[in-house]
């Protein structure tokens, strides 16, 4: 019976169900001999057993928060997150002691490196220059432990107090800076449109002025073509011994001293000629003159 009972539990410790993401390592009198893969397998009962049960999948490790200090000496609060994937069992099973453990602390003494050779600035900005450099000096360090390091992300990066609130105000003032370089540029556009636009109009307004003077002289030409054309035809009447010619040039001048006497602003009264009748006979004569004019048409 004894025996019955010993033979059944041999048989059952011989069987091993591994699950899916799992490794087993399998050691003979405490010495490794092999890895068992998910699914069932068998031992022997008695003389083999399960070591190490190691965990496949992707893990993500805490890095813990911690003070350092920048190139410039400021002190920077930062922590991070190290995603891990052990893909050597029989390594990370043997060739370190508390694989996490060693991978958090590895973490934070190159945390302190990197961070602690540059300049604050550099840390606040090159976040992912950090990640970068982290990753590669971790990933080396911990692949103879069979682990694939295969992100790291620094979570948070706080500076001091004091250096926030100069921050904030530099911050400011480069806004206010912006905003005063806007406003001058702004004002600055408006002069020049509006420089173009007082520009565009005095253009105009000479070209306005050519143009009355070029038909204000044409207009005086083709006035004074009239007039040598009319002073043409009165003086070939003369040459013909036409008296009346005479008359309409005399008429002509008569009249424009008139008129010149009757729209004086200092002129109050008109005073008429005693010789105004001569003025009728010049307008007869000027008559005469063109009608003597239509007959030869």
């Amino acid at each position: 019976m004894l025996v019955a009972i010993v033979g059944l539990i041999g048989l059952t410790s011989a069987f091993k169900f591994v699950p899916q993401g799992y490794n087993y390592t399998v050691e003979r009198f405490g010495r490794y001999t092999r890895t068992l893969g998910p699914g069932m397998s068998i031992i022997t009962p008695f003389f083999d057993r399960v070591g190490r049960k190691m965990n496949m999948m992707e893990t993500v490790l805490d890095v813990p928060q911690q003070e350092v200090i920048t190139k410039d000496n400021a002190m920077v609060s930062c922590d991070a997150v190290v995603f891990i994937q052990v893909v050597d069992a029989v390594s990370a099973a043997y060739e370190v002691n508390n694989l996490h453990h060693a991978i958090t602390n590895l973490a934070l003494t190159n945390i302190r490196t990197v961070v602690g050779s540059m300049d604050l600035d550099e840390v606040l900005s090159n976040r992912d220059d950090i990640n970068a450099r982290l990753l590669t000096v971790i990933d080396a360090a911990t692949n103879p432990w069979g682990v694939k390091v295969t992100r790291i992300e620094i979570a948070d990066l706080s500076p001091p107090a004091d250096i926030t609130e100069a921050m904030a105000r530099q911050m400011k003032a480069e806004r206010l800076k912006r905003a005063e370089i806007l406003t001058a540029e702004g004002d600055k556009q408006s002069a020049i449109l509006k420089a173009e636009g007082q520009k565009q109009a005095q253009i105009l307004e000479a070209e306005g002025r050519r143009e009355a003077a070029f038909r204000d002289a044409e207009a005086r030409e083709r006035e004074a073509e009239a007039e040598a054309k009319a002073t043409e035809m009165v003086s070939q009447a003369i040459a013909a011994g036409d008296v009346n010619a005479i008359n309409y040039f005399l008429g002509q001048a008569y009249v424009q001293a008139f008129e010149k006497l009757a729209s004086s602003n200092q002129q109050k009264t008109v005073i008429i000629p005693a010789e105004f009748s001569s003025i009728i006979g010049t307008i007869e004569g000027i008559k005469g003159l063109t009608d003597a004019k239509k007959k030869e048409d």
